[in-house]
């Protein structure tokens, strides 16, 4: 998809990803070492009662799930950026994962007409109905009838 495809009313749904223990702790070891990431006696005495995923780790998890949907695949220039990120719940182990993203609002480029710029929301949510985690990505995306410029 191109950056004309993704109108106003456009949304998807990613497929889903179960995240196991190990994980969360292995992710935590080298990136987020909090004691709720990686120690189970620590997470029990915590506010969360038991391990949870770092928040980076969920919206990583967010972002390759988006990816295997290849919408970008053909278009993505990457991002300027994202707002409103917000860790609502958190992931513990053997929670499964799923992305829905929603077109909130585009504008094409000014200065570079052949690209635009797609702004999304996501809800990140966990076990099929609570949701995890939210946030809005911009997304600079090339235009169908430019992509043939790209440098």
């Amino acid at each position: 998809m191109f950056f004309e495809d993704f109108t106003k009313d456009f949304e998807f749904q990613t497929s889903s990803r179960k995240v196991s223990k190990k994980e969360i702790i292995d992710f935590a070891l080298e990136w987020d070492p909090q004691s709720f990431h990686i120690d189970e006696v620590a997470a029990q005495k915590s506010p969360y009662g038991g391990i949870i995923a770092s928040g980076w780790q969920t919206l990583l998890i967010a972002f390759k799930l988006i990816l295997d949907t290849n919408l970008f695949s053909e278009s993505s220039i990457g991002s300027p950026g994202m707002s409103y990120v917000k860790w609502i719940l958190p992931v513990r182990p053997d929670d499964t994962l799923q992305v829905f993203g929603a077109v909130i609002s585009y504008k094409k480029s000014k200065s570079k007409p052949d690209r635009g710029f797609v702004n999304i929301a996501y809800s990140v949510i966990r076990n099929k109905d609570e949701l995890v985690c939210s946030y809005e990505a911009t997304h600079l995306l090339w235009c169908r009838n430019n992509s043939g410029t790209k440098k």
